[in-house]
């Protein structure tokens, strides 16, 4: 009987790794890149800080912010797409995906497309997506991909995992810095889908993992964040998953953390002050407080900042789309939803790539799923 002359895989269907570290002389390398059916990673040149670091056409320079905090950048910033083969998970089919990435590396995460979850024979039969980061300190990690798809009559479950290693307490927590997206739409609009699937859960984890050789043994892991988003059947068993707002087309999470992304949560923050609010402290369209925000000119005429706002918040409108932002323990996590995917993901396009900060850190690629 023939015999294969090569050693058999170790790798398992549907998993993957990926491994950044910083070998001499301090530039980071994909130490490994590795991945079987029905996952698929591509990962193209990294880019240096001299193309990534540019700031994009179409904000001008971004005169909003600046990057005071992104003081320590990396000499390359590495990209990996995310894809399963066929285009979408099946039903029964598992992803697990690990990515290591040691202090001072810098990783976009992106999808080349929507996450599609084709249908079950079975609402037991699941389709799962699981992700576990490991993030030390000093390193970036932006996770910005396209969102979740699920057809009708699809079941998926998803859970991501990210680990502060080395984590001690909040004084040190700022060196991990973590921006996620997770997002769901209601299925194949075109062919009149409407959260017709049977069910979906995301799951997304924020742990402090301690250094076994600094804590001897006597810290524990922490639970940071937790943030669910469950859709399941009503009533019946089967009903197809139907959210109340059954207006809208998608629903989102973003979660930031972390120096490098500071500027973009204080954005967010002050973005959600200036909304305007009904009852007795209702704030009108044209009322955005006060010039410590940088959206003043000191008289009465409305600053660029200004201008921008009041165009944005009249597209939100147009769009149906609401949101809103808030600080949980050292986290700035933003709620989205909008009646279609492109009103939410042209908001999203705004908010991210007019402040800037993002795409001078990260590079044009970091927002490819926004475009």
């Amino acid at each position: 009987m023939w015999k294969s002359p090569f050693s058999p895989s170790a790798s398992k269907p549907g998993h993957g790794k990926i491994n950044i570290s910083i070998p001499p002389p301090q530039t980071p390398v994909l130490h490994e890149l590795a991945y079987q059916y029905p996952l698929k990673l591509i990962a193209p040149d990294p880019v240096p800080p001299t193309q990534s670091h540019r700031p994009a056409a179409d904000t001008k320079g971004s005169p909003f912010s600046s990057d005071a905090n992104d003081t320590n950048p990396p000499s390359l910033i590495h990209t990996v797409f995310l894809l399963t083969y066929g285009g979408g998970i099946v039903a029964g089919d598992t992803v697990d995906l690990h990515v290591t990435l040691a202090p001072r590396t810098r990783l976009n995460l992106l999808t080349q497309g929507s996450t599609k979850v084709f249908k079950t024979p079975d609402p037991k039969l699941l389709s799962y997506q699981n992700m576990n980061v490991d993030l030390y300190s000093g390193a970036a990690l932006l996770y910005l991909p396209d969102p979740v798809q699920p057809f009708k009559d699809a079941a998926f479950r998803q859970g991501n995992r990210y680990s502060f290693c080395g984590w001690e307490d909040a004084k040190g927590s700022e060196g991990y810095n973590l921006c996620a997206c997770d997002w769901v739409s209601s299925g194949r609009a075109a062919r009149g889908e409407n959260w017709d699937f049977w069910s979906y859960e995301s799951r997304n984890e924020i742990w402090g993992m301690p250094d076994p050789s600094a804590s001897m043994g006597t810290e524990k892991k922490r639970l940071l964040l937790r943030d669910n988003l469950l859709l399941h059947p009503p009533l019946l068993p089967k009903a197809p998953a139907q959210p109340r707002g059954k207006e809208y087309g998608i629903f989102g999470t973003l979660i930031l953390h972390g120096g490098v992304f500071e500027g973009l949560g204080k954005w967010f923050l002050d973005e959600f002050e200036g909304l305007p609010r009904l009852g007795a402290y209702a704030r009108s369209w044209n009322t955005y407080g006060d010039s410590s925000n940088g959206v003043t000119n000191g008289d009465d005429s409305p600053s660029m900042r200004e201008k921008w706002r009041t165009e944005r918040q009249t597209r939100e409108v147009r769009d149906g789309l609401m949101w809103s932002a808030a600080k949980v323990r050292g986290f700035v996590i933003v709620k989205f939803a909008a009646r279609e995917v492109e009103g939410a993901r042209s908001w999203l396009r705004d908010m991210i790539v007019t402040e800037g900060s993002v795409v001078r850190g990260f590079g044009e690629r970091g927002v490819l799923c926004l475009k």
